[in-house]
């Protein structure tokens, strides 16, 4: 499949990766979390041309590209997985594993050129980042309140 390089339909999925996953990754920087604006745009960015690639070279044969989304899928947990910091008592960093994860479906999204899901399912997980933290602080809070610094857990 060859493409004119100034073709607007070649370039659309790689510049709504970029776009969608720049908002998530936003949000992670602005929170001050490891992987923030450029590793969520990268991330989308690559799941897009990946999805790209696997259906250029498939041509009309969808089982090609199956496996290639299932090399980056697998691919993007071991990503996650390094994202995760274990505490003595508890484990951070699995929103931002999940994020990860989540960024990885809007660039396959983007690259299957299914830019209404991409864009809609990215404004529900700002909606969920941004959204849930009141919920978050006051279930922290109560769960501190009932078990305080002289009654552990």
């Amino acid at each position: 499949m060859e493409q004119d390089f100034w073709d607007w339909h070649f370039w659309m999925p790689f510049v709504m990766s970029v776009l969608l996953g720049g908002l998530i990754g936003l949000e992670r920087e602005i929170r001050r979390k490891p992987a923030g604006l450029r590793t969520n745009i990268l991330i989308c960015l690559a799941a897009a041309l990946f999805t790209h690639l696997g259906l250029s070279i498939s041509e009309d044969s969808l089982e090609t590209a199956s496996r290639i989304l299932q090399g980056v899928i697998t691919g993007v947990g071991f990503i996650g997985a390094g994202a995760l910091i274990r505490g003595t008592h508890e484990i951070h960093g699995i929103t931002t594993a999940a994020t990860i994860w989540l960024v990885t479906g809007v660039g396959i999204a983007c690259g299957f050129g299914l830019y209404e899901a991409a864009v809609g399912v990215t404004g529900i997980a700002l909606i969920i980042l941004w959204g849930l933290i009141p919920l978050d602080r006051r279930i922290r809070s109560l769960e501190n309140d009932r078990t305080g610094p002289d009654n552990p857990a």
